[in-house]
């Protein structure tokens, strides 16, 4: 492995460590998925081995912060699109927290469940709707998580690219 400096083999096993914890936060709800991947891609653009510009960083580094925000919006405004209360919303949020003790699929259940509970906490008169408003909390929760997990993947094409021999940046 000629010319990798150990300054490089360092910033790739951050690099390494920071998208693995990144692809997890972008399903695990209180980790800053996106964010952690866009370091990890910051990372390896400091290494002599890749090329990715100051440019594609910045357009990177913006899209990134939107996803976050888009993604904490995402899930109350679905809930509220379906006429879910603050309860059911709070629901949601604890549930896949709880959820996280029961892994993989606890946390989608997790979520689902926090939302029904919440609303029928809010108002126990109609179970529909409560189940209405949980199924529309749990899409808005798997959007939010695949726009993060996207999100991840062009961080990650971006980054292969700049291992290619080229220089690494973004088309519009």
């Amino acid at each position: 492995m000629a010319g990798i400096t150990q300054a490089d083999v360092v910033l790739f096993i951050v690099a390494a460590v920071l998208f693995l914890v990144g692809v997890i936060g972008c399903i695990v709800p209180g980790l800053p998925g996106t964010p952690l991947c866009w370091g990890g891609l910051l990372c390896v653009s400091l290494t002599s081995r890749c090329t990715v510009s100051v440019a594609t960083l910045a357009v990177l580094a913006v899209v990134t912060i939107i996803v976050e925000i888009v993604n904490n919006i995402v899930p109350a405004v679905f809930t509220r699109r379906a006429g879910g209360s603050k309860e059911a919303a709070w629901g949601s949020v604890i549930g896949t927290f709880v959820g996280l003790l029961g892994l993989g699929v606890g946390v989608l259940l997790g979520a689902f469940l926090g939302a029904f509970i919440g609303e029928l906490i809010h108002d126990s008169s109609s179970a529909k709707h409560a189940l209405v408003v949980a199924l529309w909390s749990f899409l808005g929760f798997i959007t939010g998580v695949g726009l993060r997990l996207l999100t991840a993947a062009v961080l990650l094409i971006v980054m292969a690219q700049g291992f290619s021999g080229g220089t690494a940046a973004v088309v519009v």
